[in-house]
Order: structure tokens, then sequence, then C-alpha cells
């Protein structure tokens, strides 16, 4: 199928009409959305010399074997890792029936063109929730069918990128100033799950990240915030300003975004929770306790898969 390039017109398509919600478990015949399918899984088309069936093992270190990947191209090894990991991700938790979120960056590309795929070949029925502008053009781009969520307010299953994930899997989101939207999405969602390359994995938040935590703002107010965040919590506060525009970035809300650049390691989930108080903060590039499985591409073509952790608690099971 040929797919219209970057800067063909999407607007003006008709889209197919809207599904309803399945009945019954939505990721499938009720099964665990978690479950592989089996110990294996493969990337259509590539097959495993020597494995039965032609499909990667996933080892006890939870990586899945470079069987999955593509072959090598000249693309760079950090945008054949997000692939990978957008591969796998799509081929283990989307069903058919599902609401998908749709999260916005470089690596969701990867995710959109493999569930496309899946939609062509298997004739699955999804409908798909953007998390920004750029995500609304990728879903037309593709085929995909778009909705929002005053149709879809229940949302089955959202996938998104990161800019660092933590040990406890805490991420910084909002390096695209999308955060506002992609928080919402992933909040509404059943279950969120993160696909990135090997160099958003970190011990603690920004070991590798290095321009702060986005803080979306209210225009008015960016210069009582910014004070505000410094003077609570140290570390600097600086205005995002647009490259191919004169003037800040202003995000799809019509808000500023602020980035805070810490200068120590914090208790994510208070320090989020104290500035989301501040007058004109709108929201923070802090995802706390909300991813619940993250796919990483790694350098040598295998994905690391990794969840967060979970406490036991009077014989009850609960994430941290």
């Amino acid at each position: 199928m040929q797919r219209p390039g970057p800067f063909s017109t999407l607007y003006g398509r008709v889209l197919a009409p809207l599904p309803g919600r399945a009945g019954g478990a939505a990721s499938g015949g009720g099964g665990n959305i978690w479950g592989l399918p089996g110990s294996h899984v493969q990337l259509p088309g590539r097959a495993q010399s020597g494995s039965v069936g032609g499909t990667g093992s996933r080892g006890a270190n939870g990586r899945v074997s470079n069987s999955l990947c593509p072959a090598r191209s000249t693309m760079s090894k950090a945008e054949e890792a997000k692939k990978l990991a957008g591969h796998v991700a799509v081929k283990n938790h989307v069903r058919n029936n599902q609401v998908l979120g749709i999260g916005s960056g470089s690596t969701i590309v990867h995710a959109v063109q493999q569930i496309a795929e899946r939609v062509k070949e298997e004739n699955l029925s999804v409908v798909c929730i953007p998390t920004s502008f750029q995500a609304r053009q990728l879903i037309l781009q593709y085929g995909l069918t778009l909705s929002d969520l005053d149709r879809h307010p229940e949302i089955d299953l959202a996938i998104d990128g990161a800019d660092e994930v933590d040990a406890d899997l805490n991420l910084i989101k909002g390096g695209g100033g999308c955060l506002t939207q992609e928080k919402i999405v992933a909040g509404y969602a059943s279950h969120f799950i993160v696909i990135a390359d090997f160099r958003k994995n970190s011990k603690n938040l920004g070991d590798q990240w290095h321009k702060g935590i986005p803080l979306e703002v209210i225009p008015m107010a960016y210069v009582p915030v910014s004070r505000a965040v410094t003077r609570k919590f140290g570390g600097e506060v600086e205005l995002r300003m647009a490259v191919n525009k004169a003037g800040p970035v202003v995000t799809d809300n019509g808000n500023f975004i602020l980035d805070w650049k810490f200068d120590r390691v914090h208790k994510w989930n208070e320090v989020n929770t104290a500035i989301k108080m501040i007058p004109g903060v709108v929201d923070t590039g802090l995802f706390i306790n909300m991813a619940e499985r993250v796919y990483f591409g790694m350098q040598d073509g295998s994905v690391d898969i990794r969840e967060r952790p979970r406490l036991i608690v009077h014989g009850a099971e609960c994430s941290l």
C-alpha cells in the first residue's frame, strides 16, 4: 500500500465510522494483555535459524533475542533500537477491538507503522486516540481510525516513548512539548507501556537526560512559576525557546514550556505533586508510577523488557 509522504495533504480524508467498544475483554478473548504468546516473539517475516517455528526467544534476563531485528540498514543503532522496541511491544500487546492511545515523538512512529501493518494483515479493528497534533497526523497518514476522548473516554492500551526511565520505571517526558495530552491519555488507559532505545535507560532520573524536566505553564505565569520552582527545589528553570520561530515554544494547548534543570535526586512523587500545586502549572513531565512495562531496544539487537517493581503487602501484590 502506498502511503502519503511526510508533506502530503492529510486534511479532507474521509474517516471510517468509529466502531463501538467490543463486548467482553478488549484485549481479545479475555486473555492477559501482558501474557507473551508462548515464550517466543517474532516480527513478521523474520525467522531465527535453528529455532522451532522461526521465533525469537525471551531469555531469563528479560531480553528478546536479536532474531526479531530486521536486517541492518543505514539507520543508526538508536533508530534500529527504537524500531525493534516498537515492533515487539505492538506484537505483545495490540489486540483486536482495542482503543489505543498513541503517543508522540520519534519512537512512536515505528509502533504506528507496525500497528498499521497488523491492521492490514490481520484485519484488526482498532481505534486510535492521539496525544498531539503530530500523533493525529501520524494516525491519518497510516490510514488508522482516528477518534478522541469524547467518543472513547476509556482506553485499553496507551503506547508512548520517554526521554528517560529510572530503575522504578518513573519517566521524564515532554521533550517534544506534548506532556499534558500524553499524561491525560496515559492516565485514562487501562494499561500504559513505554518503548525506548538503550540511551533512555537510567538508574536515576537525570543520569542520561540533562535537558531538565518539562513543565507546561500558563503563559502569564511563567516568571512566578520559575521563581517558585527554584526557590522550593533549587536548580535552574529556563523558558524553552522555539527554533524556527521567534519567541518561545507554544504547546498544542497554547501554553509555554519551562525546563527545570534540577541539581539533585528528589523524591519524585512528592516533587511532582508539589509543583502541580503551584498556580499557573498545567502539568509536569514527571510520569510517576504510571508505566507498567518498558521495552528497551538494545545495541546488540535484543529487547530488554522491564516491569514496574511490585511489593507484597499482607499477602497481596501491589505496584510500588
